[in-house]
């Protein structure tokens, strides 16, 4: 059986590495899917790279950390408008493959990417006879005003928090992020991350699917603000996906 991630980005498993730790420790095959993809052949090769050196040093085969989304037309920042290609590409990559749970990043408005891998990993686990879901918070606005927003804080609409102990402590994790030298975003990222961690601790949560159907929060939402990408529009795509599953598996 297998830990299916089904991440937006590369190196958006850095998030996640208690739980990654956790499946290690418990001897679980962890397979690691990535759906969007960059216009730049060298970005994608150097980004795949990192995750790969990354999850490696944790114990990955290297073999399982897969860009399902690689020539699918799945744009970086736009994972909403190809819904149906990046499900293809999962549903590729899973053939033949028994699925016990998935992780996925949390539905929490931060990144539309992000809210639309939980969506994807729903559909995933829902076509496998309702596989967990557990989500992973990376960052959220809820009731901050602009530019500010909250790293790795788990939204309380979300359901309650499995607490995850942060495995050789939480400088070897602070430290981990040299893998990936290349993203300026954990310039701004990264403090507000672990200001969160040491205070609170990390935890995940149980993907109860009803949730997709509701605004992550209450007041802008971070990539309104940040990315220009109105809520109005990622509803639209999601709810046309939930509409009408596209066929992908086998």
């Amino acid at each position: 059986m297998t830990l299916v991630w089904i991440l937006a980005h590369f190196d958006d498993e850095y998030c996640g590495l208690p739980l990654i730790d956790e499946a290690r420790a418990a001897g679980e095959r962890q397979l690691f899917l990535y759906v969007a993809d960059y216009d730049s052949p060298r970005v994608r090769a150097q980004r795949h790279a990192e995750s790969r050196r990354f999850l490696g040093w944790l114990g990955v085969d290297p073999g399982d950390v897969v860009h399902v989304g690689a020539g699918r037309g799945v744009p970086d920042g736009g994972v909403h408008t190809a819904l149906a290609a990046a499900f293809a590409g999962l549903e590729a990559a899973l053939a033949g493959v028994a699925v016990a749970r998935v992780v996925c990043p949390a539905w929490e408005g931060g990144h539309m990417d992000h809210d639309m891998c939980c969506l994807l990993a729903a559909r995933v686990a829902a076509a496998r006879g309702g596989a967990p879901v557990e989500m992973i918070s990376l960052y959220n606005a809820s009731g901050l005003p602009a530019p500010l927003f909250h790293g790795g804080r788990p939204l309380a609409a979300n359901g309650p928090v499995r607490r995850v102990p942060v495995t050789g402590g939480m400088l070897r994790w602070m430290l981990a992020v040299r893998f990936f030298w290349l993203q300026r975003a954990w310039l701004g990222l990264w403090p507000a991350m672990f200001w969160t961690y040491l205070r609170r601790g990390f935890g995940v949560q149980r993907l109860d699917p009803a949730r997709l159907g509701e605004r992550p929060h209450e007041g802008p939402l971070l990539y309104e603000r940040m990315f220009r990408t109105p809520y109005a529009e990622v509803r639209a795509a999601a709810d046309a996906f939930l509409s009408s599953p596209p066929a992908g598996r086998p």
